[in-house]
């Protein structure tokens, strides 16, 4: 990626900050609301907001 982050991890491309996987522009990321992403990077934020929106449906069941 192309970008400067205080709280990426370049060596295992992971955000030190939401202890995860580095997507430029995701919730919690310092960057969200302040870049334009990508078509792809989009993508796989909806990929990640459908995960959490399952995990909490699991806990709310259990």
């Amino acid at each position: 990626m192309t970008f400067s982050c205080k709280n990426h991890d370049f060596d295992t491309d992971n955000c030190k900050k939401l202890n995860g996987r580095c997507i430029m522009g995701r919730r919690g990321c310092i960057l969200e609301g302040k870049v334009t992403v990508s078509e792809d990077n989009q993508k796989l934020i909806d990929e990640l907001e459908k995960q959490w929106g399952a995990r909490k449906k699991r806990k709310k069941i259990k």
